[in-house]
């Protein structure tokens, strides 16, 4: 089995659709016979845009709260540079807030287990 990476990645909850098939499209949520799969959660994101920026939502130093969701999906971590790359494409911020990590995707018995 190829190593997996999880992707999460907070999105203004408009445009989490669009993320959602982006990140799918480039191969994240791909589990046995189905795709496009992920999970979200509703939230609230917080940021103050500093001088220089040019907000999507908000103003230069003013604090901004938005309604975000929270999109995880699980990708061959081979496929990380085309699902970041898609995420980023398709999200609407200056500076999205995402991150990606290793996760153990293997079913119990079939990778470092001792029996």
């Amino acid at each position: 089995m190829e190593p997996m990476d999880c992707l999460v990645i907070y999105v203004p909850t408009e445009a989490a659709p669009a993320v959602r098939q982006a990140i799918g499209d480039a191969g994240a949520g791909r589990l046995g016979n189905y795709s496009h799969c992920s999970f979200s959660l509703e939230g609230t994101g917080r940021f103050t845009p500093l001088p220089g920026a040019a907000p999507a939502i908000g103003a230069v130093g003013t604090p901004e709260e938005v309604a975000e969701t929270r999109i995880e999906a699980v990708y061959p971590r081979s496929r990380r540079d085309a699902v970041v790359e898609a995420a980023l494409s398709a999200h609407p911020y200056e500076t999205p807030a995402f991150m990606t990590f290793p996760v153990d995707a293997s079913r119990p018995g079939t990778a470092g287990s001792v029996e």
